[in-house]
């Protein structure tokens, strides 16, 4: 009889233990995710400082970005990577309007020193893959 509450007790645990695991790692990706966001947001904010019209107006608003450290300083370039072996992050630039009141519209007077920028990062999670998103804007601040 105690063996069989003892074996129980420990079938129990080792569950509990396994569920926790699984949770841990799901959230780890989460919060991964998260920074390589963050990150991906700032490394085109870097782009953008380096130079709009070199680095940003040549950019396609329907093309698909990936984010590369070279010589010191962040690029976009075309080739896929991967971060880790596990997360793929890229971005796309879209087209500002502006409204006759000068707010950002979904139709209007197209706004050249403007892009709405989304970065996206994507990870296998089990047999499915999880994909999270941020947008900013970017606007042209140096006139460059």
């Amino acid at each position: 009889m105690g063996t069989a509450v003892l074996f129980l007790a420990i079938t129990g645990l080792l569950t509990a233990y396994n569920y926790f695991i699984r949770a841990g790692v799901k959230t780890l990706g989460s919060v991964q995710s998260s920074y390589l966001l963050e990150e991906g947001i700032e490394a085109v904010s870097s782009i953008r400082d380096a130079g709009w019209s070199s680095n940003i107006s040549g950019l396609s608003a329907s093309g698909t970005y990936y984010l590369a450290w070279v010589s010191g300083h962040w690029t976009a370039t075309s080739t896929v990577l991967k971060i880790d072996d596990t997360f793929s992050r890229y971005f796309n630039l879209a087209s500002v309007y502006r409204d006759s009141n000068d707010n950002i519209a979904s139709s209007g007077t197209l706004d050249s020193g403007t892009r709405k920028l989304t970065v996206y990062v994507s990870w296998p999670s089990g047999a499915t893959t999880t994909l999270r998103s941020m947008s900013a804007y970017l606007t042209n601040l140096f006139n460059n």
